[in-house]
Parts: C-alpha cells; structure tokens; sequence
C-alpha cells in the first residue's frame, strides 16, 4: 500500500450485503449518485456501477489519484475505457469474467429460439385472440457461427450441444483450437458466413470490432439467417442491418442496439422480422451473488499483495 491511511474501497453494493470481505479496507457504497461517499483521492480500488453508463462509470476517475485498480462489473469494458487516461500509471483494469456467461448464453439460446419458432408472431396472436398454428423453423440442423468465442461464446455453446444443431463455427481474435474444434479469425469470416444459418455475436466492443456487422457483413450472410446480438449495439451498423430486415432478406434478434436505449420512434422498433430485448443479457437473478463473490475474491487477494484477477489492461 502507498499510504497509511486505511485505503477506500468504493463498491456498488452496500458492504454489509457482501460475505466474507476482508479486514483493513474502509468501505464505500457507491452505485453512482450526485455526492461521492468519500474523497475520491482515498479510494485505492473502485468498483465501477453496474450499468449506469460511461458517464457516471468515468465521473470520480479525474479524482482517484491514488486508484490501484478498477474493476468492472461487466464482461466489456467499453464504458470505463473513455477515462483510463484520467488515471495514473500502473492502474489494473479488471473485467468480470465469470459473472454473466450463465445469463447472456441462456438470453442468447432464448432469443434464438423465439425467433426461429416464431414467439414475436404468437404474441401478436395472443393479444388479438388469434390462432396462427403452422411451420416453423426449428434450431435443429441449423449451422451456427458465434463470432467472439471468449467465455460467453464458450458457454453459448455449451448450451447449443443438445440442440442437435448441423455445425457450430467459432471465430475469435486469435486462432486456436479447442476441445470442439478450431477457433477461426476474423480473417475467415468471408468463408464462414454463407454457410451459417444463426450469426450470433458476443465480441468486445473495440476499434476492430466497430461496425464490424456492415453492408458487406450482412450481405455474405445467407436468404432468411438470423443475426444474434448479445455484444455490444456499436458491433452493428444500425443503417445497414435496416436495410436487411426491410427487405425481408434477414431476421434480427437484438438484445443490444445502437444507439442505446433505443428511443422512440427509431425505425428498428417496427422493422420486420426484429426481435428486441433492453440489454439484459446480464440481468437476471445470477448476477448479484456473482458479482458479489468476484468482488470478495479480488479483493481478498488485493488485501493480502496478491495478484488480482481478470486483468484486460494496465494503464501507463
């Protein structure tokens, strides 16, 4: 430690509510109000709110001088990056793999469903007392690449195993090979994308990932496809993924939007064959005894001069 002073710990979550933090930190419930628990100059780890934006996520940055580490409480860190300059030298940025690869996969595999079974329809149906029985498209046999093969893409197809789907591509940063089979690049995607019936992406937001999903993306992809999003809405671009869904050439499930929240009266509302959901990938019950055992872990090890966890970058 660089002080004598009991260093702060500011968390989102009231201290109380967390089993198991160690001794010798002083905490701080902070989930991203007008007024600051403590002098942000004290805080030597902060955890940053959860889904509260790149505003309130950066806000007190300017202000720890003496930041040791920020940890997220989400698997991007797209929100926070616009502030780590704000920082000193030698700060550890953390993300939280770990906490929602059961949400998002589980989100992911229900957005997949509904939308090649027709739910959006039978909903419609159900409010107007109508019957709309017939065919529809089943998961079975379907190829499925998953673009972004980091944990959430691992745990999406652990529970597309049972699904008896005809084959599941992975395309990552980096090739590799895994126990079910090789991880591709981004490079391959020009090969990999006319055979995939289900696109379903779960990458970083990050410059060589911006508006990865343009005109050219789309237009690889084969007649009535379904592209999935449980990234990040920016991997997307909006205009040209419109022009797809109005032609009635592809279908959309979207659980992330650009912009975000998507405001009213924006077309992707009412563009056909769209399935949206408000960004809940991570939302659900399984978030907050995750988050909560991650952040007692971190910190444990942090008061104990241990090496912390799930480090994505270090400032300087």
């Amino acid at each position: 430690m660089t002080s004598t002073k009991t260093p702060d710990v500011w968390l989102p979550f009231p201290p109380d509510e967390i089993e198991g933090l160690p001794e010798g930190l002083a905490y701080r419930f902070w989930d991203g109000g007008p007024d600051y628990p403590a002098d942000p100059a004290d805080c030597a780890f902060y955890v940053v709110p959860y889904m509260k934006g790149p505003e309130v996520s950066v806000r007190p940055l300017a202000g720890m001088t003496q930041v040791q580490v920020v940890q997220t409480l989400t698997a991007g860190i797209d929100h926070v990056e616009p502030g780590l300059g704000l920082l000193p030298d030698g700060v550890r940025l953390c993300n939280a793999k770990g906490v929602h690869e059961a949400s998002t996969a589980e989100l992911t595999l229900a957005l997949i469903l509904a939308s090649l079974r027709g739910f959006p329809g039978f909903v419609h149906g159900q409010d107007k007392e109508e019957w709309r029985s017939g065919f529809y498209p089943a998961l079975a046999d379907k190829s499925v690449l998953i673009v972004g093969y980091g944990s959430i893409g691992a745990a999406i197809e652990d529970r597309l195993a049972p699904f008896e789907c005809a084959r599941v591509a992975r395309v990552a940063r980096s090739a590799r090979t895994t126990a079910r089979g090789p991880v591709h690049t981004l490079d391959d995607l020009p090969a990999l994308l006319p055979e995939a019936d289900v696109v379903v992406l779960s990458t970083p937001l990050n410059p060589s990932t911006q508006g990865l999903v343009g005109a050219e993306f789309l237009a690889a992809m084969p007649d009535g496809a379904l592209l999935v999003n449980v990234a990040r809405g920016g991997v997307v671009d909006t205009k040209s993924l419109l022009l797809e869904l109005e032609s009635g050439r592809l279908r959309a499930a979207l659980d992330v939007t650009d912009p975000e929240p998507l405001p009213a009266g924006h077309p992707l509302w009412h563009a056909p064959n769209v399935l949206i959901t408000p960004h809940v990938g991570g939302s659900t019950s399984a978030f907050q005894p995750r988050a909560k055992r991650l952040v007692t872990g971190q910190l444990s090890r942090f008061a104990a001069g241990e090496p912390v966890r799930n480090v994505v970058r270090t400032t300087g």
